[in-house]
């Protein structure tokens, strides 16, 4: 264990996320090499943009009053309209001067081109994302790679969300025509409602085979997403039995496997899929946070800067959070 020192400012307040099950968006590892000390220190009174600090890592100090973007050209204050009222644009500006989260390992390369050809065996493609940061879990590629494709989003680790924040997201994904179920891969919750959906979906297979004289067959369900959102758990709890390694961490899953389910589903388990450039840092960061993303992508002791700065925007659950489970006090103590 090392000793770093996270120095952070008291931003103005934002919109607060739901609250509820909060302590579910941090995850051991993310301070498992580093032992932390907090302080708060709020802007001077002339200042109309907090200076914001965080030591450790890689180019590690951020002033919201210079800064550079990804590319590394220097943007003056007036170059940018930035809204502290709002966590999302609050995200992109710690991120700026942190080093990119980034994480293509080679097997990846390697099964975007065969998840291209067995799309096209597929009748129904499941997307697998994860509940908590479902806009952050989808690659930019999907809609392309999917096409006219009948499709089922399954937004898992429900348990990890608040009913509020169910419904809303029922709501929004409704508003664009996308059929989603919620799941629980640990305790299996919504896999039967998961199989029963795709296999309703893709009944018109055998009944056009029917039409040209073929026998009925298997029909085919491709499962596919993000690392570590919950995949493979989720054939799993389909099967009744592990037939599929699973393990909570990225990059379990190496290469694609057909799985015959028994009852007329036959599922495609496939590696995490991840874009070759992350692009956009805000959501990166939150892959770090959740663990959907492998270690070497990030630094330890950004991601946690980044973390606790986002959990003291909602200090009546934040801070709880933080001392339950690291003895951590946003107002400077530390009891490790």
């Amino acid at each position: 264990m090392y000793f770093q020192s996270l120095m952070f400012a008291q931003l103005a307040p934002s919109p607060s996320p739901s609250p509820a099950n909060l302590s579910h968006f941090v995850h051991r590892r993310t301070f498992r090499h580093t032992t932390l000390a907090v302080s708060a220190s709020p802007p001077t009174a002339n200042s109309s943009r907090p200076p914001i600090q965080i030591i450790g890592g890689k180019d590690s100090t951020l002033d919201a009053t210079r800064k550079n973007d990804s590319t590394g050209f220097t943007l003056e204050p007036n170059e940018e309209e930035i809204d502290w009222m709002n966590l999302e644009s609050d995200i992109r500006l710690w991120t700026r001067a942190l080093r990119p989260v980034q994480w293509y390992p080679g097997h990846i390369m390697k099964t975007e081109k065969e998840l291209r050809e067995q799309l096209k065996l597929m009748d129904v493609v499941i997307e697998v994302r994860d509940a908590r940061i479902p806009l952050s879990t989808t690659h930019p590629k999907m809609d392309a790679w999917l096409g006219n494709r009948k499709r089922i989003l399954v937004l898992n680790r429900e348990d990890m969300i608040s009913n509020d924040d169910r419904n809303d997201w029922a709501r929004y994904f409704a508003k664009q025509g996308i059929k989603v179920i919620f799941t629980n891969g640990k305790l299996g919750t919504g896999a039967m409602k998961l199989g029963r959906l795709a296999k309703s979906l893709a009944g018109d297979v055998n009944g056009k085979r029917r039409e040209k004289g073929l026998l009925p067959r298997s029909v085919r369900a491709g499962i596919i997403g993000y690392p570590n959102v919950g995949k493979s758990s989720l054939i799993n709890r389909l099967l009744k039995r592990k037939i599929c390694a699973a393990a909570p961490r990225p990059g379990v899953t190496r290469e694609m496997k057909w799985v015959k389910l028994g009852d007329g589903l036959d599922l495609l388990d496939s590696p995490g899929m991840l874009p070759m450039r992350i692009d956009d840092q805000a959501a990166a960061i939150k892959l770090a946070i959740c663990d959907d993303i492998g270690e070497k992508a990030y630094d330890f002791t950004d991601v946690a800067g980044i973390l606790v700065q986002m959990l003291a925007r909602i200090p009546e659950v934040g801070s709880r959070a933080l001392y339950n489970r690291y003895k951590i006090q946003l107002d400077g103590g530390c009891d490790l």
